[in-house]
C-alpha cells in the first residue's frame, strides 16, 4: 500500500477515459486501465526488476495504491503504450514502436491462473504473457526408466521429421564443462537468479543435484514451439508431475518396458554401469514404473517389447502414422503502425494508424485465443488493410 505519484492522481482525479497514456516528469510513459473497482496502471519503472514494464493497481473504494506479484516473463519497456480490455480476465497491451515479434502482450488480472496463484500466494497476483500469430501443437512430455529406450525412441523421430521437432535447452547453475556452450547445452545461470525465476513461476519443472539447480523453464518450450517446431521434454517421472501441474498443455507418454527381467538384461548389455548402478537403476525402475501407471500424470502408456513397433505406436499417437503434420505456428511478427488510435468491436480490434498521408489498417481477430501465462498466449489472426 502507499501514496500514488502525482501526476496519476490528478490524472485519475479529472476522470480521464479508460486506455488513455500518461507521462511523468521522468518522460516514463504509463498507461491506465479501468477493470470494475480498480484502475491498472502499467508501464514506469515500479518494478524492481527495471528490465520489465511496471504495473500498479489502484483500489477506487480505499483510495490506496499497491504493487502486485507480477508472474511470467514481461515485456520490457517501451516509448507507449495501447490498452484495451478483454473478456476472460484479460488487458491487451500493445507496445509502440516495437519489434513486430515483440508488439503485442497480454496482462493477465482475472483469469483462471491469477485466481490460483492469489490462493496459494495469499497476495494480489498479475501474469504477463506475449501474444502470439497462429497456433501450434502441443509439447510433448516423454519419460520413463532407465534403459527403457525412451531415447532411441526420441532420436527416430528426430532423424525421420528433423524439421517437426526440437529440444528445449535446460537451465542450470552448475558451471560449464569443457566444450559445452551457453545456450546450446544448457543456459548457465546465477543460483540467485535461477531461484528468483522459479518463485516467479518461470519454471516448468526443476531439481537440486548435488547443490546445484536444474530445471526447464517456460520460455525455453516457448521458443522451440516459436521456431515452428513441436517441443519434446526428456524428463523423469518427478519432473512430468511438475509439468502436468503447470499451466502448460502438454501430451504426456510413459515408456514401459515390457518386465523387469528384460530392463536388466538390457542395462547390463549397456556395459556402462557397475553392479552397485545397475541395482540401483533396478529399484529407482521399479518406483516410476508404478507411478508412472497409477498417478494419473500420464495419459498415453506404451510398451517397447519391440522397438520398430513402439516407435510405429507412438508415430500412431502422435498422428504421424501416413501424412506428417506441420505446425500452424506463424513465425512470422506483427507489424503494427507506431502512431496509430485502438478500438474494440467484439472480438476484434481495430489498430488504426494515424497521419496526414496514410491510413492504414491492422485487424487483430482474437476470438481463438489459447494458452496464456506464464507461457504464450496463441491464436491471434491477423488481418492488414491497407489504403
Amino acid at each position: 500500500m502507499g501514496e500514488a505519484p502525482a501526476f496519476l492522481v490528478n490524472h485519475l482525479e479529472n476522470g480521464h477515459s479508460n486506455g488513455v497514456g500518461v507521462k511523468s516528469e521522468s518522460e516514463i510513459t504509463e498507461i491506465s486501465v479501468d477493470i470494475g473497482d480498480r484502475t491498472f496502471v502499467i508501464g514506469g519503472n515500479h518494478e524492481r526488476n527495471t528490465f520489465s514494464i511496471g504495473v500498479r493497481i489502484h483500489d477506487k473504494n480505499s483510495n490506496n495504491w499497491f504493487s502486485p506479484i507480477v508472474l511470467g516473463t514481461g515485456p520490457k519497456p517501451s516509448k507507449g503504450y495501447s490498452a484495451s480490455v478483454l473478456k476472460q480476465g484479460r488487458i491487451l497491451v500493445i507496445k509502440k514502436g516495437s519489434a513486430c515479434n515483440d508488439s503485442i502482450w497480454f496482462l493477465e488480472v482475472d483469469s483462471p491462473y491469477v485466481r490460483e496463484h492469489k490462493k496459494l500466494l495469499r497476495k494480489e497476483v498479475v501474469a504477463w504473457s506475449k501474444g502470439v500469430r497462429g497456433n501450434a501443437e502441443k509439447p510433448i512430455v516423454i519419460s520413463g526408466p532407465s534403459g527403457v529406450g525412451k531415447g532411441t525412441l526420441i532420436s527416430m523421430l528426430m532423424k525421420e521429421f528433423p524439421s517437426m521437432f526440437g529440444f528445449s535447452v535446460s537451465h542450470t547453475t552448475r558451471s560449464p564443462r569443457s566444450m559445452e556452450r551457453d545456450g546450446v547445452h544448457y543456459h548457465f545461470a546465477d543460483k540467485k537468479v535461477m531461484e528468483k525465476e522459479i518463485e516467479d513461476g518461470k519454471f516448468l519443472e526443476f531439481a537440486s543435484v548435488h547443490g546445484n539447480l536444474y530445471g526447464t523453464s517456460i520460455e525455453s518450450v516457448e521458443v522451440v514451439t516459436d521456431s515452428g517446431k513441436r517441443c519434446i521434454l526428456d524428463i523423469d517421472v518427478q519432473g512430468a508431475r511438475s509439468v502436468r501441474a503447470s499451466s502448460l498443455d502438454a501430451v504426456f507418454i510413459f515408456v514401459c518396458p515390457p518386465s523387469m527381467k528384460e530392463l536388466e538384461d538390457r542395462l547390463r548389455a549397456r556395459g556402462t554401469e557397475t553392479e552397485e548402478q545397475i541395482q540401483k537403476r533396478l529399484r529407482n525402475a521399479e518406483a516410476e514404473i508404478k507411478e508412472g501407471k497409477s498417478s494419473g500424470i500420464f495419459g498415453l502408456i506404451l510398451y517397447n517389447d519391440n522397438l520398430q513397433e513402439c516407435y510405429k505406436k507412438l508415430k500412431k499417437l502422435l498422428g504421424l502414422d501416413g501424412v506428417a503434420l506441420v505446425n500452424d505456428v506463424e513465425t512470422e511478427g506483427i507489424n503494427l503502425p507506431t502512431k496509430h488510435t485502438v478500438s474494440k468491436l467484439e472480438d476484434k480490434i481495430i489498430v488504426q494508424e494515424t497521419g496526414e498521408e496514410t491510413r492504414n489498417k491492422v485487424v487483430l481477430d482474437l476470438s481463438s485465443l489459447n494458452g496464456g501465462a506464464p507461457g504464450r498466449t496463441r491464436g491471434i489472426l491477423v488481418e492488414a488493410i491497407k489504403f
